[in-house]
């Protein structure tokens, strides 16, 4: 199975930081934020990553380079205009293949790898956790492993995800977001899921990025 990495966010909310360093370059406990991502995948067996890229994507790619630091092969998938998650999976979707995990690139987490099911059932599986201080409505429910909208209480989404390219059959290049084919998928009940207890962050603003620099460091 191979895997990407959604990197191609502006970062806003992270400004000054982000104005000459892409989000996914910042750094806690010593470490690029993106380079936990890539050493748990390499840990999970996956070989092969696509990284896409908008903003000051140059610096991402001078960064990891090819991967073979870490002990995998790193690809890019370069956009002009950031293309929205959906979008920028749809431009690489030749590459991907039929079964794939994708995993947004601002977030910090424990969750092992190994743990995601090779082959879902339906068209996505998601990672969900309790819901954080800055989003307490949620954006799913999870029951007998099913994901619905509607189903109460409602977990957030972790932005750790497998997907079958099916979610994206037919839908043409440009920016796209998730959000709409995920919840078009729950209602035929295409869209399966997980509850996970451990250690999660959304790595949003400057103050979430120092605390877990704190987290790390004590460690």
């Amino acid at each position: 199975m191979k895997a990407m990495i959604l990197a191609a966010g502006r970062g806003e909310r992270m400004r000054p930081l982000t104005d000459t360093c892409p989000k996914p370059l910042l750094k806690a406990g010593g470490k690029a934020l993106i380079e936990y991502h890539i050493e748990a995948l390499a840990a999970a067996g996956i070989e092969e990553i696509m990284i896409n890229h908008a903003w000051l994507g140059d610096q991402i790619e001078q960064t990891l380079g090819g991967g073979e630091h870490y002990g995998v092969a790193l690809h890019y998938s370069h956009e002009t205009t950031a293309l929205e998650t959906a979008g920028g999976i749809i431009q690489a979707l030749p590459w991907l293949g039929e079964v794939f995990i994708a995993l947004n690139a601002d977030i910090w987490t424990d969750y092992p790898m190994t743990q995601l099911p090779a082959d879902p059932e339906g068209l996505a599986h998601l990672v969900m956790v309790d819901n954080p201080a800055h989003h307490p409505q949620g954006d799913f429910g999870l029951r007998d492993h099913r994901l619905d909208e509607h189903h109460q209480p409602r977990l957030t989404f972790s932005g750790i995800g497998v997907y079958r390219a099916g979610l994206f059959a037919s839908l043409a290049p440009g920016v796209r977001p998730l959000g709409p084919l995920l919840r078009e998928a729950m209602q035929q009940g295409k869209v399966s899921g997980e509850y996970y207890s451990g250690q999660w962050r959304d790595i949003g603003t400057p103050q979430r990025l120092a605390e877990l620099d704190a987290q790390l460091g004590g460690e």
